[in-house]
């Protein structure tokens, strides 16, 4: 028996009802038994703006910036209303250094954040993070997401 348009109809909205449903997910990690829902900087031109011009991030939210390549990493605070820590992670997800309570900048020459060691994940959180959760060297981050098709 053939289908009638109306179904055909139905059945793709239902498809692409669903397939925009898993695209609107959150994208979560997890670091030290607490997760935060994260925006992904993938692209230049997002991690390039990362958090500027923002004046307030929820407490359990945070920017996982994703880099094709593990190597050092330097982060600054120019045009970034809130303080942050910035948590930078090999490869393999592995804690490298944290720069705890980096502060706002509107100056020209803004301080930079370095990693301790290549990352290739850079995770930014408010300020004071790192020490509630008591993070240290080789803690892991467990992405609840592909981070190769986010």
């Amino acid at each position: 028996m053939g289908h009638r348009p109306w179904q055909l109809l139905l059945t793709a909205l239902l498809a692409a009802w669903t397939l925009a449903a898993c695209a609107s997910q959150p994208h979560t990690v997890e670091l030290n038994g607490q997760r935060y829902q994260v925006e992904l900087a993938l692209d230049r031109e997002s991690q390039m703006r990362g958090l500027m011009f923002r004046d307030h991030m929820p407490a359990d939210h945070g920017m996982l910036f994703i880099f094709p390549d593990e190597a050092p990493r330097s982060f600054w605070m120019r045009n970034t209303r809130i303080p942050l820590d910035i948590f930078y992670f090999d490869a393999d997800l592995a804690l490298v250094s944290v720069a705890e309570n980096a502060r706002p900048c509107v100056v020209q020459a803004c301080p930079g954040y370095p990693s301790e060691g290549p990352a290739r994940y850079v995770l930014e959180l408010n300020a004071g993070q790192a020490k509630s959760l008591g993070t240290k060297r080789g803690d892991v981050l467990v992405l609840n997401f592909d981070p190769e098709s986010p």
